[in-house]
């Protein structure tokens, strides 16, 4: 603790993030300073924690997280700080003596890697019970001059169309009210927040404010598989971020804490950099690597072949898959996984799915036949799966008990002709575990794709304070059954999906080896999705479909293998169809991304044009590692067109420019500014194209 007048404080952190935690002479605390060394201006002086409950509510009326009555009144008790391997860790605990509240405020930050996760227990001390409304899993003010200059980066989302970001003046969102004149904090803010379970089915949960200026950035995720809120408000001194799990006001969530009894919130991780955007998103990459579950698929990225996508459409037979399979194999993939119908007899099964017991009419020698086929030419078999429903017309809808499904009032919840299990209850569990490992050790399946094809809404009333409380204690057994199968089945890999990338959070994804960005069919509308999706997911977890056909061009056929290669390559295809060039093509572009995927499992995204939009012509993601720079270009428009990617972290040096892929048609036109760092490429040929290209420094002449 260090005495500056009358105000104390704590420092914290390590080689990488400097923490300082301050505390007023009331004893309020705040954080004054998180960032890599360079404090900037003082922030606001938002509380550390905020919690509502329904017998305080907040100081000033409002729809904000800040200024909650309790948090106002929250004053300091003390600090801890612990190591644990590469992870430091702090808790600092305050109290509200009126209502006897305690809330333990945890940081966490791995070892060189200027990111923080945070989470918030709150801990009923007092005498009566307290009904809490709502507590921030992370709240502060952000070090900006002024909210004036400050930009907000978000992206909305939804089916077909992930991961669409903008960056916009934060007055653009909130009015400059001129809060000091009236002596008062405003009571307006940008909150953003999503319902139910697909977490990230309308909007992201992560987001950021930058400040142009200097250059300081933050980027935050809230990681739950559940509701969640992030909220910018303005207060008179600038702009504070509050990051929560549900909420009353959201999510019809309450939770009643008996005296003793205690809540722990989901938790938020924030990202710091003094280097914009792209500073901000390299720090969480490091983070989000330091979060994930140790995995044998980390190292390994094996290319996945999956027979859905514009190839069988949930409708696989051993007649349809054994010449896919001997395709897919000879292309050079690794996984093969079955999709969606392996189960069906009748052809009619959304709403019957739940045993999960292979088809005997699509595969009349058995799945064994089917499964034993991929692992004699070298594949791991893969199945999809979606294990958290079951389907009103199943058997297992009346097998297992009325208390093992989310139900409001009484009523099991239906959604698009399914029942969704509840795994809280050891039924439910039990259910799913048989399936598991019957098929993992009865039939050698090696991977699952987890898929999630229905919202249930608020939650479930059963065992539960609120709807919203039910929900997220089923949002915290699902994340504790994956758990149980991984420790069983340590090899085994799971892809998360839900209609695509409807629940792409890192409650999951610190679990789940990979995530379907996309269910996106236009090979020409899935490159924005690709490209964006590195802001959100690791490079190495992001499978973005690549789909080639038999009646493309060579030019289409390139573009949409291109739009996987950036990631985790995921095909599909109808390759057995296909010409001997073009299957050359299709293999000619897993060869070259096995030659770069132990890069990529290493680099850090920045974006040479810009974050993508929707409709833009150009589109470019470059993967940074030390020795090598990976850069994605997709044109779409129609004429030959010339773009200029600006590539800051090579300037002034010279470079060599590689093709990665596609090396059998004809080269795009380049042209390296040494001194702007900007690489200037034109695409020769009409038509939508694609290029892989690989970027190092020289010290030779023979370069850019």
């Amino acid at each position: 603790m260090n005495s500056r007048h009358t105000e104390t404080s704590l420092v914290w952190g390590h080689s990488a993030l400097r923490v300082v935690i301050a505390i007023s002479p009331d004893g309020v605390v705040s954080i004054r300073e998180l960032g890599t060394g360079d404090p900037g201006p003082r922030p606001p002086a938002q509380p550390l924690v905020e919690v509502l409950l329904a017998g305080q509510g907040r100081a000033r009326a409002s729809h904000r997280f800040s200024d909650t009555a309790v948090g106002r009144r929250f004053t300091y008790v003390g600090a801890e700080q612990v190591r644990d391997g590469q992870w430091h860790e702090l808790r600092v605990t305050v109290r509200d003596e009126q209502t006897g509240l305690e809330a333990h405020t945890h940081l966490r930050s791995a070892e060189g890697v200027p990111a923080v996760r945070s989470w918030t227990t709150v801990a009923n001390r007092g005498t009566g019970e307290a009904v809490v409304l709502g507590v921030t899993s992370f709240a502060a003010g952000f070090p900006a001059g002024s909210a004036g200059g400050i930009q907000v980066v978000r992206a909305d989302s939804e089916w077909l169309g992930e991961s669409r970001w903008r960056v916009r003046p934060l007055r653009e969102e909130m009015a400059d009210l001129n809060l000091p004149l009236h002596g008062q904090d405003g009571r307006g803010r940008l909150a953003v927040t999503s319902t139910g379970t697909w977490s990230t089915g309308q909007h992201l949960p992560t987001a950021g404010l930058l400040d142009p200026d200097s250059g300081r950035a933050w980027l935050w995720q809230v990681e739950h598989n559940g509701p969640w809120r992030w909220e910018i408000g303005e207060r008179r001194d600038g702009a504070y971020v509050a990051l929560l799990g549900p909420t009353d006001i959201d999510h019809q969530w309450h939770a009643v804490l008996a005296p003793g009894e205690s809540f722990t919130t989901v938790p938020a991780s924030l990202a710091v950099s003094s280097d914009g955007l792209h500073g901000a998103a390299a720090a969480l990459t490091a983070h989000r690597r330091a979060l994930v579950r140790p995995h044998p698929d980390r190292a390994r990225l094996p290319v996945v072949f999956n027979d859905y996508m514009n190839t069988l459409m949930g409708d696989p037979t051993t007649a349809k898959l054994i010449p896919l399979i001997d395709a897919a194999a000879d292309a050079g993939a690794e996984v093969f996984c079955i999709d969606a119908g392996w189960y069906d007899d009748d052809g009619d099964w959304w709403d019957s799915v739940g045993e999960w017991q292979p088809s005997q009419t699509r595969f009349p020698r058995g799945m064994e036949e089917v499964l034993s086929h991929i692992r004699g030419r070298g594949m791991v078999p893969g199945l999809w799966l979606e294990p958290e429903v079951i389907g009103v017309r199943s058997p297992m809808a009346d097998k297992l008990p009325a208390e093992a499904f989310l139900q409001r009032g009484g009523t099991r919840i239906v959604e698009h002709g399914r029942y969704h299990l509840d795994l809280r209850h050891p039924a439910a569990v039990a259910h799913l575990d048989e399936v598991v490992d019957r098929l993992v050790e009865q039939l050698g399946v090696g991977y699952f794709k987890l898929d999630y094809n229905i919202d249930p809404g608020a939650g479930t009333d059963v065992d539960a304070a609120s709807p919203g409380a039910g929900l997220l204690a089923c949002n915290r057994a699902h994340l504790a059954w994956l758990e149980a199968v991984l420790d069983r089945h340590p090899d085994l890999i799971l892809e998360n999906c839900a209609s695509g990338a409807m629940r792409m959070d890192y409650a999951l994804l610190s679990r789940m080896q990979l995530q379907s960005t996309s269910d996106q069919q236009d090979p020409l509308r899935y490159p924005p999705i690709a490209v964006a999706a590195p802001l959100s997911v690791l490079p190495e977890q992001s499978a973005s479909w690549a789909y080639p056909q038999p009646d493309m061009d060579d030019e289409r056929i390139a573009y949409s293998l291109c739009t996987g290669m950036l990631g985790r390559l995921y095909l599909s295809g109808h390759l057995p169809t296909m010409t001997g060039a073009q299957r050359d093509a299709v293999g000619a572009a897993v060869a070259a991304y096995r030659d770069i995927r132990s890069d990529l499992a290493e680099a850090v995204p920045v974006w040479p044009l810009g974050l993508p939009g929707w409709d833009d012509p150009w589109l470019s993601l470059a993967l940074t590692t030390s020795d090598h720079t990976y850069v994605g270009v997709w044109c779409r428009a129609d004429e030959r067109a010339t773009a200029s990617l600006s590539l800051p972290h090579l300037a002034g040096r010279q470079v060599g420019v590689e093709v990665v892929y596609p090396r059998h048609l004809p080269a795009w036109d380049g042209e390296w500014d040494r001194e702007a760092g900007r690489l200037v490429l034109t695409k020769p040929v009409s038509g939508h194209s694609a290029r892989i290209l690989r970027v190092s420094p020289v010290s030779s002449s023979a370069s850019y």
